[in-house]
């Protein structure tokens, strides 16, 4: 294959700020379809990359030509176009959360295996030149038994960056389903699983406290309880109107470390011994215009199609860290702490 042929499904601030343009910086890509039902939408993003507009999705998946979607839509929707998708003979890499239930999850799963097409969920937190590094020193042992964790995502809320602004389908609750645990909190579940293991349990509050006119959740901190024993706090939130937060710090045996804490170094080592070790690396990406960068999703979403590799975030990996956040949200309901692998299909 030596270009691949992508189409866009959703021409929002998701696809317009992220997807399109790296997309488009990618030389063994060819942008050839954008699709939204505001047609003005469709045609204003098929100028600027030269690409065919539709308005319904269902065209896009009849063209031969096009190897694989990504699917930038409402949350409701992620997991019907997604399957379809797939059931065209197309690669797909779908944006956060993957669903709005586990069964729709598993659904999406079964159709990547049954079409042997590959299925990516556009997690960009594992990507993140801190996180890795992160991950490289938990893994060569040396900070020594890590005790636990703390790890933040806050913003002041999606009318910042949506395309519809304060009518934003982000406070919907029918295509929603989720608010600030769905836009923010998912994305710090699979980092903390990909640095620290599996969630075994989780208790929760979960609010509408800081937006109007709406029932979908703003604020949500949890506690987690990992599958090694290590305890800590996940909090999302649409409530940090001066500026976000998108930390994580870790203690451990011999050290702490601090992922995105500190304005100057993207990562951060203090040891029990006085010592401490700082590391300016890439910086991570935001929806602020200084802070854009490559996600890397997009590039490792085409290496995989292109050399034929399982993705870092497959659907299976991006089910689970659904699953952390359906979890949490039960938990809340139920006031009690709830078993991660219990978790029901409906919140």
């Amino acid at each position: 294959m030596n270009t691949l042929k992508i189409a866009v499904i959703g021409c929002g601030s998701i696809a317009r700020k992220r997807h399109l343009p790296e997309y488009n910086a990618n030389p063994r890509v060819e942008i050839v379809a954008v699709c939204d039902i505001v047609e003005k939408r469709a045609v204003e993003m098929a100028k600027e990359y030269e690409a065919k507009p539709f308005v319904h999705y269902s065209e896009v998946l009849d063209l031969k030509e096009v190897d694989a979607v990504s699917v930038c839509l409402p949350n409701y929707l992620h997991a019907r176009v997604t399957i379809d998708a797939l059931n065209a003979k197309k690669h797909v890499l779908c944006e956060k959360p993957m669903a709005v239930s586990l069964e729709e999850a598993e659904t999406m799963n079964e159709a990547s295996k049954a079409n042997e097409k590959k299925l990516m969920i556009a997690h960009n937190q594992r990507f993140v030149s801190s996180h890795q590094k992160a991950k490289q020193i938990i893994d060569s042992g040396e900070l020594g038994k890590i005790y636990s964790f703390r790890t933040t995502f806050g913003h002041g809320g999606p009318e910042n960056w949506s395309i519809d602004g304060s009518t934003s389908w982000f406070f919907n609750k029918e295509k929603a389903f989720v608010g600030a645990m769905g836009d923010l909190g998912v994305h710090k579940a699979d980092l903390i699983r990909y640095l620290l293991g599996e969630v075994s349990e989780v208790g929760a509050f979960v609010e509408t406290t800081a937006k109007e006119k709406t029932s979908v959740d703003d604020n949500a901190v949890c506690i987690l309880k990992m599958e090694s024993g290590i305890v800590g706090t996940l909090t999302a939130s649409w409530s940090y109107v001066s500026s976000g937060d998108n930390s994580t710090v870790i203690y451990a045996e011999n050290g702490t470390l601090q992922l995105e804490n500190d304005p100057n170094y993207s990562l951060k080592v203090d040891y029990k011994n006085g010592e401490s070790v700082h590391y300016t690396l890439d910086k991570i990406q935001t929806n602020e215009a200084e802070g854009q960068t490559t996600t890397h999703v997009i590039d490792h979403f085409v290496d995989a199609i292109t050399h034929d590799r399982s993705p870092l975030i497959t659907g299976e990996e991006g089910m689970k860290s659904l699953q952390v956040i359906l979890s949490a949200l039960e938990s809340n309901e139920s006031k009690k702490i709830n078993k991660v692998n219990k978790v029901s299909n409906v919140y």
